[in-house]
């Protein structure tokens, strides 16, 4: 049998225009679509599909029904068969079970937990005193307490115990909101702590509008400046796309649908009447994403950041994208300016004319490889190829692949012939690790730690069983590495420990950071490398090689990284909270400084106690 939210899943994402298309002659009138009945053989068009309500109905013989039913009164299928037609043309993989599910969805308890939790940080950021630093963050932002409330927005404040008391009381013990991942727990000596504190929080729901997770802005400085609820029954980011239970409706009556970087930029362009708009959770764009987006529809408007990352993550998105066989287009915004701040001071008609000017994502990289001299002399040309012939190997559609094809020809001024037989090779060995080990890469005896065991000689490069990282410093920081690519959700749990990016000293290995916040730390490899220099690429790619079971306790590997970097910080704090004694302005400030000075000596000793 086929689990009910498998069902759910595909009916919720089908396409049940295009697939009653391939049998009806449909044609858009209003916010339905029109044709003549296929059931009693009708030649007027009193035969209608609601993308709305996902059901089609004839006003002449009342057949009517979803988009299996449609299939099994058409093609006399049984109803598996139909479900399992419209998941595979949906690019939707279910399982089969031996025995149907009895009773509600095991995933409700969830979404009603979420559902609680969302009512609770709205009640704190809108009448609550502990809510006036978000506040006043989102009267800067000009987002309204009637904008807010339209999206579910809240806060979720700093102290540790509020959000427990309040939803124990209503009956959700601490097994569920761990379970939910409103709680974490690193030991099972530590009392549970909020995952979510001193955030604003955007409530995410899946496509059908059930609350699934959240997301929350840090107000004040630290890092990360975004988090995103864990891994749940009802929650994986990699699998929802933020705004598309607004959205859906929109993006197949407007034929197009805005992809945009973060959440504030959705909810400043539905505010201002641009309906079609949704981003990804925070991270790059997913395969399983770009196969949403291409599910409801084939026209996709790349609207990221003007600046070099926000450039970097619309390539990202436009290769994925257009291997779903989706037409994609850029809108380019003038310097210093996004989505949210754009809108925000020009209104949407201006962001509408942009969105006209759109400009192909292949034609948009050839544009600026041209700017930039790239075609100007042999060697840059090859490389400027290199760049490009990944994009056109990726593209699904035949003839849009003929067309860049074309195009790069045009550019680079070679032979049309030899760019498709180099787009029809797979790339080959120079391409599917784009930077390795680089020459420029510093020993691993003298920056790494040593990991060789038997008698230790240079030519002996086996990987012990380890548990326990070296002194503090850049080795160490590489220990913490290791473990969170040998486990990833481990990056977030170091994020939640107040491990930033400023943490690490060893600037090749805060720049790998960095890039596994962006991108995720179960990202692939290639694209990881791609965004590394030299330097940085060589130390990723030897880690990569180095087998996660030479460390044999991942668990007490990290925290005894985690202790050691936070210690060097706090001891880095402390030195500067006695360089400011000796300018103190009065008692109240040097009182002020000693009390951080205490706390930090206390919380430095409790982490050397735990530490190796």
């Amino acid at each position: 049998m086929i689990p009910d939210e498998d069902v759910e899943r595909v009916r919720d994402n089908a396409d049940i225009v295009q697939i009653i298309g391939e049998h009806v002659s449909l044609k858009r009138v209003g916010t339905d679509w029109r044709g003549p009945c296929p059931f009693h053989q009708g030649t007027h068009r009193n035969f209608s599909v609601s993308t709305k309500k996902r059901m089609y109905y004839c006003f002449v013989c009342h057949a009517g029904g979803d988009v299996f039913n449609f299939l099994q009164k058409r093609l006399g299928m049984d109803w598996p068969s139909a479900v399992r037609a419209v998941a595979d043309k949906s690019g939707i993989e279910i399982r089969e079970v031996e025995t149907r599910r009895e009773g509600p969805d095991p995933r409700e308890p969830v979404w009603e937990l979420n559902a609680a939790a969302a009512e609770y940080f709205q009640r704190m950021l809108w009448d609550e005193d502990i809510g006036q630093p978000a506040r006043e963050y989102l009267a800067k932002r000009n987002v309204s307490r009637e904008a807010g409330q339209r999206f579910g927005l809240g806060f979720a404040p700093r102290e540790i115990g509020l959000l427990r008391s309040y939803l124990n009381t209503l009956g959700y013990d601490d097994a569920r909101l761990l379970s939910g991942g409103l709680l974490v727990q690193r030991e099972e000596a530590e009392e549970p702590r909020p995952r979510f504190r001193g955030r604003l929080m955007f409530p995410i729901y899946d496509a059908s509008g059930r609350p699934s997770g959240f997301g929350g802005r840090l107000i004040g400085p630290g890092e990360p400046k975004y988090l995103n609820s864990s891994d749940s029954p009802t929650f994986t980011k990699g699998r929802l796309l933020y705004g598309l239970n607004w959205a859906r409706h929109a993006i197949r009556r407007d034929e197009r649908l805005l992809l945009v970087e973060g959440y504030f930029d959705v909810v400043r362009l539905v505010l201002a009447g641009i309906e079609t708009v949704v981003a990804p959770l925070g991270t790059a764009l997913t395969d399983e994403q770009a196969s949403m987006i291409a599910r409801q529809t084939k026209n996709v408007f790349l609207l990221y950041d003007s600046d070099t990352a926000g450039q970097k993550a619309t390539f990202r998105a436009g290769d994925l994208l257009l291997s779903q066989g989706v037409s994609v287009r850029v809108v380019t915004l003038p310097d210093g300016e996004d989505p949210d701040t754009f809108v925000d001071t020009h209104g949407p008609a201006a962001l509408e004319s942009h969105i006209e000017a759109a400009v192909d994502v292949f034609d948009r990289k050839v544009q600026i490889l041209e700017r930039q001299g790239w075609f100007a002399d042999l060697h840059r040309r090859r490389r400027a190829i290199d760049r490009l012939l990944p994009t056109i190997r990726v593209t699904a559609d035949p003839v849009t692949r003929d067309m860049y094809i074309a195009r790069a020809s045009e550019a680079s001024g070679v032979d049309r012939a030899v760019l498709a037989r180099e787009a029809a090779n797979d790339g080959g060995a120079r391409n599917s690790r784009p930077r390795t080990a680089a020459p420029s890469a510093p020993p691993p005896d003298k920056q790494q730690p040593d990991l060789r065991m038997g008698d230790r000689r240079a030519g002996d490069r086996r990987d012990p069983p380890v548990s326990r990282p070296p002194r503090v410093g850049p080795s160490v920081e590489r220990y913490l590495l290791r473990v969170i690519l040998a486990h990833p959700a481990y990056l977030e749990l170091a994020a939640e420990a107040d491990v930033g990016p400023a943490t690490f000293q060893d600037a090749r290995y805060k720049e790998i950071y960095e890039t596994l916040a962006t991108l995720g730390a179960d990202a692939p490899p290639e694209l990881v490398i791609k965004e590394l220099s030299e330097d940085a690429a060589a130390a990723y790619d030897q880690m990569l090689g180095e087998p996660p079971e030479s460390i044999v306790n991942l668990e007490q590997t990290y925290r005894d990284t985690i202790a050691k970097v936070r210690t060097r910080e706090l001891k880095h704090r402390n030195a500067e909270l006695i360089r400011l004694m000796a300018t103190a302005r009065g008692p109240a400030e040097e009182n002020a400084l000693l009390a951080e000075l205490a706390a930090n000596r206390r919380q430095a000793a409790a982490l050397q106690s735990r530490a190796p």
